[in-house]
């Protein structure tokens, strides 16, 4: 049988639904190829905004369209958060949640066997569970692991503790024995998690002993983190982290707003002192890092003034890379009922602003790379003979060879172009 899966979202869920599909390949299933009749479509969705649902919906018709005799099962973080608006897509014969994926194989025979739509949305438990592992990530150069789920952190606009539970994190032993299987084939591997900052407050370790795990891998040449919490960066784990010669010096920190007014309604636990802080601690700490961050518009009760602060802000760190996004309600959320909600045009309009100043301080640090030495992990072949990838730092690189596909090339950095560097190889 044919199995196919669409992915929305997170690194998280690309990675979840590569276990799944893994999953489904040890049960002798095969993966549908691109344009393929399948007998079994996944969709794992997201639910981080009301436009995020839209999409989920629209991926499920899509697939019952698509596949009109599969077997359609909606699963991920949607059905979770909000079952009973999911229960309503009835193009999804199979419909759980993010705790009970592990009797996916289960769920598929019941309903081959008694044709009954199946609803079945369980709690999270308390702990990090027994999710399979993964070989790999397709056909991609580097692979993911997840190590934490859950997060307990309730920013005032963020649905995600609901669909994610508390945090529970993933024991440093499986993190080892994954990153061993990975290595096999993979030289960079990147952490990832809800609140990946959290990991190890549940069972008693953090998060530089899961950098080392990883690290500590045969094969393993690189390892990146995800997004991190800026008030759960301290010194001592930046020192750490510049101690592991496999630490990719790449900090990805979600500022979310420059103002301080404004993040105190958003029950970010941080300041814009402390964020300040925490990037001047890794610049200098390491040789050549980047600070990318997501920065958001619009939030309930941005006054100019604030905007303007936050404006300021990000100008002064000056981001390597920026995602900036407008603040999006969401039903079932605090700020959902907040006060002064800001009108679409005026998002729009600070939206444009933010993305001219981040683009400006983007493109000022690939200058910045101009003459450095990198390391390119090449990722795949663009045109004959010339390989696109990511220096250590995460900038978007290109680089001339043969047959360089996976392997990382020590290069130095010649020219900038739009939005990348060009680089000769040693």
């Amino acid at each position: 049988m044919k199995a196919g899966i669409a992915t929305l979202g997170c690194k998280v869920n690309q990675y979840e639904s590569q276990v799944m599909m893994e999953t489904l390949l040890a049960h002798g299933f095969e993966q549908a190829s691109e344009g393929e009749q399948a007998d079994v479509f996944i969709v794992n969705s997201c639910t981080v905004t009301a436009t995020g649902d839209k999409k989920v919906r629209q991926t499920v018709r899509r697939a019952r369209r698509e596949h009109p005799d599969a077997v359609i099962i909606l699963t991920g973080c949607m059905p979770q958060a909000f079952p009973e608006e999911c229960e309503a897509i009835e193009e999804a014969d199979i419909v759980i949640g993010n705790s009970n994926r592990s009797g996916l194989v289960d769920y598929i025979e019941q309903f081959m066997r008694r044709h009954q739509r199946i609803i079945d949305i369980q709690p999270h438990g308390s702990t990090y569970g027994d999710e399979c592992s993964v070989s790999g990530m397709n056909e991609r150069t580097r692979a993911y692991i997840k190590i934490e789920d859950g997060c307990n952190r309730f920013c005032s606009y963020c649905i995600i503790p609901y669909a994610r539970g508390r945090v529970r994190s993933r024991s440093l032993e499986d993190i080892r024995k994954e990153s061993e299987r990975i290595g096999r084939k993979y030289r960079e591997v990147v952490l990832v998690g809800i609140n990946l900052s959290a990991y190890g407050s549940d069972i008693g370790t953090d998060l530089l002993e899961a950098v080392r795990a990883a690290a500590s891998a045969e094969g393993v040449e690189r390892v990146r983190l995800g997004s991190l919490e800026p008030d759960l960066t301290p010194d001592e784990l930046i020192d750490g982290l510049a101690g592991i010669p496999e630490f990719c010096p790449q900090f990805h920190l979600a500022i979310q707003s420059g103002c301080d007014e404004t993040l105190r309604r958003m029950n970010r636990h941080y300041d814009t002192a402390q964020f300040r802080h925490v990037c001047e601690k890794i610049r200098a700490t390491f040789d050549n890092p980047s600070v990318t961050t997501d920065i958001m518009v619009g939030f309930a009760g941005e006054t100019d003034e604030e905007f303007a602060k936050s404006l300021t802000f990000a100008r002064e760190i000056g981001f390597a890379r920026s995602h900036v996004f407008a603040y999006s309600r969401r039903k079932g959320t605090r700020a959902d009922l907040f006060p002064d909600q800001v009108d679409e045009q005026t998002k729009s309009r600070r939206s444009e602003e933010m993305i001219r100043a981040t683009s400006e301080s983007a493109a000022a640090f690939l200058h910045s790379q101009l003459g450095k030495n990198v390391r390119i992990l090449a990722e795949r072949e663009i045109q004959p003979g010339v390989f696109e990838g990511y220096t250590e730092n995460y900038t978007p690189a290109r680089v001339q060879g043969e047959a360089l596909n996976g392997r990382i090339i020590e290069a130095t950095v010649a020219e900038v172009c739009d939005g990348y560097v060009l680089c000769c190889a040693k």
